[in-house]
């Protein structure tokens, strides 16, 4: 039975079994990137774990639908692998926000799209994607019979039909692992502090990060994500609304120890195919967070085994490729997505994303 509650401006608000079910959509792959990022900076995980649970809810509650709130993976994919330090990290997400903010107020969202192109976009996706799986093969080596277990697991519930459940099922393996090493962490609320991880640094590995965010930001957590809502929930939610909200998440996050967030399309179709219907999902979902926040430890993130969240990016990155690649219908494009992927891998992101926008411009004057 689900309870209701009213808002006289926006849907209403149900905390059902289904709306439980959904919150689990938009949660398959933002828990492994939260837990590997974790483990490989600085960044606090129950910060960050509460800056997600506080925006779930503000986000559900305001637009009354299961709307998403991610991670910015290219920025947490470079930070992931190395190539951004978490000041950088922080720096780039609030430039990233900043600009969201500013271009969204200006209704120039469409416009930026439009200039970039989708291929581009796209190419960014599969580079980080490649860097992902770059990073899997690293952590996964050191202990190759519990990755090859964590495998298993993974085309097991795949084969069966959990694909999607499958990532936290492993997540579910690392977390009880670590818990029988260090035992069960006192519950404690996390210090309140100024940057807790770190004063963000601007830096050119920080602008270059930022300026390929901001592609696939325009592209799949703006306009990709408003035509969703009003495919699957009937919903006018503007672009420009959504890079708003987005620049306000990541200008008030990430002061208190927050990440860049975002909303996206697959969340949003990931909640919706599990069975939410209402933000009533995203207020169930922020408060697991908050929940989850309260036990997150240091030594307990630290006894997580590498070789399974090697196995988590590896399905991360698989999946983050898969999308990349899935609305591309020609060669052209195919050759730019690739072209950009395998130069953000060689070179970095960002150049590879200057390269094929500029790639992109030339082709189009071709036409």
């Amino acid at each position: 039975m689900a309870y209701s509650s009213g808002n006289p401006t926006r849907s209403e608000l149900e905390f059902s079994v289904s709306e439980l079910t959904g919150a689990l959509g938009d949660s398959v792959t933002v828990l492994p990137l939260l837990v590997a990022l974790a483990a490989t900076t600085s960044v606090s995980l129950p910060h960050v774990l509460i800056g997600f649970g506080v925006f779930q809810i503000v986000w559900g509650v305001y637009y009354g639908m299961p709307l998403s709130v991610e991670p910015m993976k290219a920025l947490i994919g470079l930070a992931i692998v190395g190539s951004l330090s978490y000041p950088e990290l922080a720096a780039a997400g609030l430039l990233a926000g900043g600009v969201l903010l500013v271009v969204g107020s200006l209704g120039l969202v469409d416009r930026l799209q439009r200039i970039v192109g989708e291929p581009v976009i796209r190419g960014v996706q599969f580079a980080v994607a490649l860097l992902l799986l770059e990073a899997a093969v690293g952590l996964s080596v050191g202990n190759l019979p519990v990755a090859v277990g964590g495998l298993a697991v993974v085309g097991v519930l795949a084969l069966v039909g959990y694909r999607r459940s499958s990532i936290l099922a492993v997540l579910a393996l690392g977390g009880i692992a670590a818990v029988l090493t260090t035992g069960f962490p006192t519950p404690r609320l996390p210090e309140l502090a100024l940057f807790p991880a770190g004063v963000p640094t601007v830096s050119a590995a920080a602008l270059e990060g930022t300026v390929a965010q901001l592609g696939m930001t325009v592209g799949n957590a703006a306009i990709a994500t408003a035509l969703l809502c009003g495919d699957l929930y009937d919903r006018d939610v503007s672009a420009d609304s959504l890079s708003k909200s987005m620049g306000v998440t990541c200008l008030a996050a990430i002061p208190v120890g927050g990440v860049p967030m975002c909303h996206g399309s697959g969340g949003l179709a990931g909640k919706y195919a599990f069975g939410a219907r209402t933000g009533g999902a995203n207020v169930l979902l922020g408060l697991g967070y908050l929940a989850l926040a309260l036990v997150a430890a240091g030594a307990l993130l630290a006894a997580f085994p590498m070789a399974l969240l090697g196995v988590l990016l590896a399905v991360v990155a698989l999946e983050l490729g898969r999308a990349a690649f899935a609305p591309i219908d020609d060669g052209r494009a195919l050759a730019l997505v690739v072209g950009v992927g395998v130069a953000g891998l060689a070179i970095n992101v960002g150049v590879a994303f200057v390269l094929g926008a500029a790639a992109f411009w030339l082709l189009s004057r071709g036409e």
